[in-house]
């Protein structure tokens, strides 16, 4: 990480997440609010001058707590964040990049898609599984004893939620992105608005886990460059990322945030 440091002259923050390792069982290796208390800790020190790249390898997590740590990254970095992402980011991970200024990837690194899940379930799935309900049972209704079960699994307030779910994570991420990486541009709602679509369209990605690779990012008009493009950063971003990996392999951890001047946060395994 120091060696990362002195390549860019920059602050570095990692957000690891071991879900590839150590199992993917909820709250442990998703992002949380209890997140910010890792964050504090490696921000604490930092010359906040020189920008901050932040190092991210996350499943994603909890939308209302990403808001929450992109406000306070922001905050104490208003003007120079990028993202870096070795491997995966996906889902609220990717909402993080979003709020980035630029993204640094490899060609093996992928975003996904940020439309929220309840469930397991896409938000957006629901409702459009909904309106297709809607529509079946005007045209048949016959077809009520098809649809009925399904519908009256629903509680109550699911389709309000699933609705201000979508909404919420979608204006995130075009005001992110308009306020940072396209900042000062003139067009910089419209990127943002036709960017935030693809990666909020439940229908444009298919399924929640989709990857985007780098030249699909570079399509939609984010600010993304390889690393390939510098091979001292290139191996100073993958051998942190192998020593991460190895890491998480060797030992019962879920999750670290760490900072480039030392100060580290590590969560363990729960022992069930």
């Amino acid at each position: 990480m120091s060696r990362l440091a002195s390549v860019r002259g920059r602050n570095v923050i990692c957000y690891y997440s071991g879900w590839l390792q150590n199992g993917s069982d909820g709250l442990e290796t998703s992002i949380t609010d209890n997140d910010i208390e890792g964050l504090m800790n490696a921000i604490h020190g930092l010359d906040r001058s020189k920008g901050l790249d932040l190092v991210l390898h996350t499943p994603g997590g909890d939308v209302a707590a990403t808001e929450a740590i992109v406000n306070y990254i922001r905050d104490c970095f208003p003007g120079d964040v990028c993202a870096i992402v070795p491997q995966l980011a996906m889902s609220a991970g990717t909402m993080v990049a979003c709020s980035c200024n630029e993204v640094l990837m490899g060609r093996q690194s992928s975003l996904g898609p940020t439309d929220p899940q309840f469930g397991g379930l896409p938000a957006s799935g629901i409702l459009d599984e909904f309106e297709r309900a809607k529509v079946e049972v005007t045209e048949n209704p016959a077809s009520v004893s098809v649809w009925a079960p399904i519908i009256g699994k629903y509680h109550p307030t699911l389709l309000g939620e699933c609705a201000n779910a979508l909404a919420m994570a979608q204006d995130m991420v075009t005001g992110w992105l308009a306020k940072y990486m396209f900042a000062n541009e003139t067009d910089s709602d419209d990127r943002a608005a036709r960017i935030a679509a693809v990666l909020c369209d439940h229908k444009e990605s298919a399924m929640h886990g989709r990857h985007f690779p780098y030249s699909k990012l570079k399509d939609l008009g984010m600010k993304v460059r390889l690393i390939e493009d510098d091979s001292e950063v290139q191996d100073a971003v993958l051998s942190l990322h192998h020593a991460y990996m190895i890491t998480f392999q060797r030992n019962p951890i879920v999750k670290i945030i760490e900072s480039s001047n030392g100060n580290a946060w590590v969560i363990g395994k729960s022992v069930r």
